[in-house]
């Protein structure tokens, strides 16, 4: 079971910037004292990417003397800084990632090592991740003053480029490209980074968009460099941002050490499904809800509108996650549960009328003893709605990556159910379509999780796993048990386990 790290206020987050360079020579010293003076920095990244032009010597003189040039201007503490120095020229992607490796402080900002963007404007980039808000804040170049009017076709450039990210990632930002992108790190880490150049911009603008990460604009500045000053980006690299956008609105590349989070991850963005999912147990839904298994709320959303929803999560990074999503849900509360173990006081503190928990029971090893646990937690008449993986001979490598203990059979798990009390109002078999697909990727191709782009094929089938549940087909991917608790409450204990294939 993750840790759970201690939630810091938001006022009191932590800031780190990154300044990839290459070639500023004339300019190094001038911004880095700029960002030094900035009162909300506590850690300052400067990753060289092989400069021609002494950059990388000049860095390193001032780190080996103690960076005298920033300690003269500097009238505070001097925030920890950090320096990498690239063997070969790479790009400013390259630059990035390297510094986001290094980065360990709650907000991670990019800053430009030129002189057109100004860190004045740190302190309206950092409120709506302050208060909150959001996980990702965008610094727009159009929607700021003063602006040093420049060249009409590289600006007509930079917003068909905005205009194409927007329609692949459904945003409406004003400027994709804007070198001030502040986001926290929770976000950064999440993200598989691949870009070397400078259209890094548009790759980590679409993996927030799949993490759902809350992205807003504020205004700032911008100072513009001409071509003839050092500006370095071109046609070329437009070209590229193209192919980058297109690349990851067409491929789900979200590496993972963990199956299960790659998983979570493609499922939590296939909305279709699971309003379908949800559609078919939305009548046995009552008004005091424990959602066991929450994730990345992906269920949690379609509660936020009951009496009282508690959404609980063993792993850190999701329970952060439905922290900030479900913060202006005052109905919502957020707990750290684990299935396999007695509930915490935060979770038996009071009765519930339903239980969800969906692909969830199949990851703990012992799942009467969770089902009784859950007995407990409900209320006489209460519902218990699960979800589990169905078909034994669908058990394969993407199981086991994912860490399935067992898929069930339909008889088995409603003798599973009824074995501990539970009377069963439904069983039902959904999403046949995909048992095929299943079978291929884990059985035969060996693969440990579904590919991203299968996954959102499947999301489009949504109308035809409508049919199937008209037919009530006798197979599928999944199987539901919606069961009750009797009104003449059943000592869990008094009736023997079923056995039996699971």
């Amino acid at each position: 079971m993750s840790e759970i790290s201690e939630i810091r206020a938001p006022e009191a987050l932590t800031l780190s910037v990154i300044v990839p360079v290459y070639n500023e020579r004339a300019t190094i010293w001038e911004i880095l004292q700029r960002v030094v003076r900035r009162p909300e920095v506590d850690q300052l990244v400067i990753v060289d990417d092989c400069s021609s032009d002494g950059t990388g010597d000049v860095l390193s003189a001032g780190e080996a003397e103690g960076w005298p040039e920033l300690q003269k201007v500097c009238e505070r503490p001097m925030p920890e800084v950090v320096f990498r120095r690239h063997s070969v020229n790479q790009g400013k992607g390259a630059a990035l990632r390297t510094g986001f490796e290094v980065a360990d402080r709650d907000v991670f900002l990019t800053q430009d090592a030129d002189l057109e963007y100004d860190p004045d404007d740190y302190p309206q980039l950092l409120v709506p991740l302050l208060d909150g808000r959001a996980d990702a804040v965008y610094g727009s170049r159009f929607a700021g003053y003063p602006r040093r009017v420049l060249f009409f076709w590289h600006s007509l450039g930079n917003k068909a480029l905005t205009t194409l990210s927007n329609m692949l990632c459904d945003l409406n930002l004003t400027d994709m490209e804007t070198g001030y992108k502040a986001m926290r790190k929770e976000m950064v880490r999440a993200m598989v980074l691949k870009s070397n150049r400078f259209w890094i911009e548009p790759e980590m603008t679409a993996k927030l968009a799949r993490l759902r990460a809350r992205i807003y604009e504020v205004p700032i500045s911008y100072s513009g460099r001409s071509y003839s000053e050092g500006k370095k980006i071109g046609w070329k690299d437009a070209v590229s941002a193209v192919w980058t956008m297109l690349r990851c609105a067409l491929t789900d590349d979200r590496e993972s050490s963990d199956p299960l989070h790659a998983t979570l991850r493609r499922m939590a963005a296939l909305d279709r499904y699971n309003s379908f999912l949800f559609d078919q147990i939305r009548p046995h839904v009552g008004q005091r809800v424990l959602e066991v298994g929450a994730g990345t709320g992906t269920i949690t959303q379609f509660v936020r509108d009951r009496d009282r929803a508690l959404a609980t999560d063993i792993d850190a990074q999701y329970l952060h996650l439905l922290n900030r999503r479900f913060d202006n849900n005052a109905n919502v509360d957020v707990a750290l549960y684990d299935l396999a173990q007695p509930a915490p006081e935060a979770v038996t503190a009071q009765k519930y009328d339903t239980i969800i928990c969906l692909n969830v029971l199949e990851h703990v090893e012992d799942d009467h003893g969770a089902l009784e646990r859950l007995f407990e937690l409900l209320e006489p008449g209460g519902k218990l709605i699960l979800l589990v993986p169905a078909h034994g001979v669908l058990y394969g490598e993407i199981d086991q990556a994912i860490g399935h203990y067992r898929r069930y059979e339909k008889d088995a798990l409603s003798r599973l159910v009824t074995s501990v009390g539970f009377e069963t109002d439904q069983l039902f078999f959904v999403n046949a379509l995909s048992t095929l697909g299943w079978f291929i990727n884990g059985r035969l191709l060996k693969r440990s999780s579904v590919p991203g782009m299968q996954a959102r094929v499947a999301d489009r089938l949504v109308p035809l796993y409508r049919l199937e549940r008209r037919l009530n087909l006798p197979f599928g991917l999944s199987v539901i048990s919606v069961a009750r608790r009797p009104q003449a409450a059943v000592q869990s204990g008094e009736l023997p386990r079923a056995s039996g294939d699971r």
